[in-house]
């Protein structure tokens, strides 16, 4: 969530940057400042009612001690009129608060510099491509029909007892699947990453703290009877564990992982091109999520960008990286690299990671501060990533390493899933 100060500040700036995004922003940003003017306004007339009032309490208590009834009894007819006045202010105050606070959840973060305008993902810019894509046969398959020769993923059974976008894995599926959660969590905790296991659940704040809602409700699964809701990422339970802290500089950076299934409803997404593992409603997840000092926050993103290169090295998969433009940016994002896969047998890039710097953004909503050298208390920068999404990872490696006569699987797996082949 954007500061109202730096609102104030930078105006101008700001909406200059949201341009970037398609958004005209510059009715809502005085908007904000118009409501922050009442907001400070009835606040100050709110501190000298009840100053006055405070006044006149101790001037009763002297007038009834010195005898001086009638004078004490005219203060208490003053003194009960200025608090029917401070709770009339009081309730005025919580509504402008409120209607504020509405606002500037509408605001997306401001993008960085390095973010390029465009309108949606054809306006990204490609930063960097390795590995070679491989040449295979003719027939080749795409994964999904992999999964159902080598009898991998049973997509027909996870309708049957949930619906679409639910698959079953089977097998050496399933082995796989559980090799790449392990390698992963190994590659991120050699990385100095600390792992945790968090609920599959969050509440509310927790998914107003790191920007999830309001802007995506509709895309969340939520269980109405207990007011809670099933996780889009692993990035809403590990960074709201810090919700409301007070770090000391020397804490930092807060670096964190954590494997969890991810749960999203992906209102609208039809066609060919969510097939198989493109998109599903339920899917696998390794996170990273870092807390940074301002000031080493994006050297910290370009260090979870090279993590992540060299995960894709190891898995030798051809991959590139996008930086994202204003209009494919998150909301809550300043920054965002998008990892992308290429899948042979589809012909098509797929995606398998963002990285993203928020800046200050879920941390103001969070309430998450850091005490600094010069004693001041500061937001922090937060971070995430994935390290890496399954679905399309395992996608690739189906396609991309297939043979006329069985599955290869990447040499660095062989340890943590037991088989070279999958046949």
């Amino acid at each position: 969530m954007l500061q109202v100060n730096n609102i104030r500040d930078h105006k101008e700036a700001y909406s200059k940057a949201l341009a970037k995004r398609g958004l005209n922003a510059q009715p809502i940003l005085e908007e904000v400042i118009q409501i922050d003017e009442l907001r400070r306004s009835t606040q100050a007339q709110l501190d000298d009612t009840l100053s006055q009032s405070n006044i006149f309490s101790k001037e009763i208590g002297l007038l009834f001690k010195n005898g001086e009834t009638q004078k004490a009894d005219l203060l208490k007819e003053k003194t009960s009129e200025l608090k029917d006045r401070s709770k009339l202010l009081q309730e005025q105050l919580n509504d402008t608060v409120e209607k504020l606070q509405q606002l500037l959840y509408t605001l997306p973060n401001i993008p960085n510099e390095l973010v390029p305008a465009g309108t949606d993902e054809n306006d990204n810019e490609v930063v960097f491509a390795e590995g070679t894509v491989p040449t295979l046969e003719k027939d080749a398959l795409p994964h999904w029909e992999l999964a159902k020769k080598y009898d991998l993923i049973d997509f027909e059974l996870g309708v049957k007892i949930t619906g679409a976008g639910f698959p079953v894995y089977k097998g050496k599926g399933a082995k796989l699947q559980r090799a790449l959660i392990t390698y992963f969590l190994d590659k991120n905790t050699a990385a100095g990453y600390t792992e945790y296991q968090v609920p599959h659940v969050v509440n509310e704040a927790s998914g107003y703290g790191t920007g999830q809602l309001p802007d995506k409700e509709g895309q969340m699964y939520y269980i109405g009877e207990d007011n809670l809701y099933l996780i889009p990422t692993a990035e809403v339970p590990v960074t709201n564990l810090f919700r409301d802290d007070l770090l000391a500089h020397t804490q930092l950076p807060v670096t964190c992982t954590a494997y969890t299934p991810c749960f999203r409803r992906e209102a609208g997404s039809y066609g060919a091109h969510v097939r198989g593992l493109n998109r599903l409603h339920q899917f696998d997840k390794v996170e990273i999520v870092r807390i940074e000092h301002p000031d080493k926050s994006y050297e910290a993103l370009n260090g979870m960008v090279e993590h992540v290169k060299g995960i894709l090295r190891e898995l030798k998969l051809p991959y590139r990286i996008l930086r994202l433009c204003g209009g494919d940016l998150g909301f809550t994002s300043a920054l965002t690299y998008d990892f992308e896969v290429f899948s042979t047998a589809q012909d098509r890039w797929l995606e398998i990671s963002s990285v993203s710097n928020f800046e200050t953004f879920q941390a103001n909503r969070l309430k998450l501060r850091f005490k600094d050298v010069d004693g001041k208390n500061k937001l922090v920068h937060t971070l995430n990533g994935s390290s890496l999404a399954l679905p399309r990872v395992l996608a690739g490696i189906l396609e991309n390493y297939q043979t006329p006569e069985d599955i290869k699987v990447p040499e660095v797996l062989i340890p943590y899933c037991g088989f070279d082949i999958i046949n």
